[in-house]
């Protein structure tokens, strides 16, 4: 019998490669999700054309399963738990964005907050013994503005560190700092208590194909969307900003060892990011897809964003550590990959209203 795998925001960014990721392993995969992000429904509809399974792929065995549901809706997250009884569970539906969590807070609690709760008793009352992970942000850390940092020509780095790592005080700010740090300690506390097998990843710069990237939020494949279709774009600061970006294949093995291994993991959280070596400013990725496109970024300067880290780069140690995980796809290569991908796919991208 093939596994079972329940994906919250199964049809974003991160859900999408994951259910085509899992659906080639032979997996189930039940995608649930409210649509209401931008490219949610191209990706439901791309989705669509694996099953049935043969005509997915070479190997490929599993079967897709969508419903359109709303993490706030407890009742119906209960009964998917109870029809499907899932092995592995991926939390990734979210309010997303800083921006929109100071203009509606309201609603970023619901959904990330509220939501996250939803799920940990759909499992902890439907008995569910799945492996749980959890999508979290390098936010919960706050703006680091404590921690020494050094500025160089192109970038800021770290006076004397090599990454964050998970001994790091939490200090949530902002609306979405809170909501997704209020999951984090759920999840991290549900394993403890209740005994659930939970894992927190404390995400960092993902990026990669099916990335329908807008201003306020995944922003590799936003100012590849903007020079590709000749877009101007603003850089919130100076464009000194460092963060280590990690290919989304990465992050799917990380997926795969961490629950692979979860009688280390369970009930820990671990920063997963590109660590130090796939680190890249915002210049330098401008630089650099400039030189790859041969074509110049229409830019501006604008204010700072409350609470953006001027360096925010993870150790990732414990996860080397723990599940002997480490990332392999370099930056360059990566976002040749994206740049290759929005090329391929701009009539997608616009059907999508990226750019509204």
């Amino acid at each position: 019998m093939s596994k079972i795998v329940l994906i919250t925001g199964g049809c974003g960014f991160i859900g999408t490669n994951a259910s085509y990721h899992y659906l080639k392993k032979g997996y189930k995969v039940i995608s649930f999700d409210n649509l209401y992000r931008e490219g949610s429904k191209e990706n439901l509809n791309w989705l669509k054309k694996f099953t049935p399974t043969p005509k997915f792929g070479v190997g490929a065995r599993g079967k897709f399963i969508f419903i359109k549901g709303d993490i706030r809706d407890d009742k119906k997250l209960l009964i998917t738990f109870k029809k499907y009884k899932p092995d592995l569970v991926l939390h990734l539906a979210a309010q997303t964005t800083m921006v929109n969590s100071v203009k509606n807070p309201r609603e970023d609690f619901e959904i990330n907050a509220l939501g996250s709760f939803n799920v940990l008793e759909a499992a902890r009352e439907s008995k569910n013994k799945a492996v749980m992970i959890y999508s979290s942000t390098n936010k919960v850390y706050g703006a680091l503005s404590y921690v020494p940092v050094i500025e160089k020509e192109k970038r800021y780095e770290y006076d004397d560190l090599k990454g964050i790592d998970e001994h790091f005080p939490l200090d949530f700010h902002g609306p979405y700092g809170v909501s997704k740090g209020c999951g984090d300690q759920y999840f991290v506390d549900y394993a403890r208590i209740f005994g659930l097998k939970t894992i927190v990843f404390r995400q960092s710069g993902i990026y990669g194909p099916r990335q329908f990237g807008i201003e306020e939020q995944g922003w590799l494949a936003w100012f590849t969307n903007c020079l590709v279709f000749g877009k101007p774009v603003t850089i919130y600061g100076d464009g000194k900003q460092v963060r280590d970006v990690l290919y989304i294949d990465d992050l799917l093995s990380a997926f795969d060892l961490a629950a692979k291994n979860i009688e280390k993991t369970k009930g820990k959280a671990y920063n997963i990011g590109g660590g130090l070596k796939f680190s890249l400013s915002i210049l330098e990725l401008m630089e650099y897809l400039e030189k790859l496109s041969r074509k110049q970024f229409k830019y501006k300067f604008g204010p700072w964003r409350p609470g953006d880290q001027k360096v925010y780069i993870s150790d990732i140690k414990k996860a080397k550590r723990d599940f002997n995980w480490s990332p392999k796809v370099s930056p360059q290569e990566g976002v040749k990959r994206l740049y290759n991908w929005i090329l391929e796919n701009k009539d997608l991208i616009k059907k999508a209203g990226v750019f509204k």
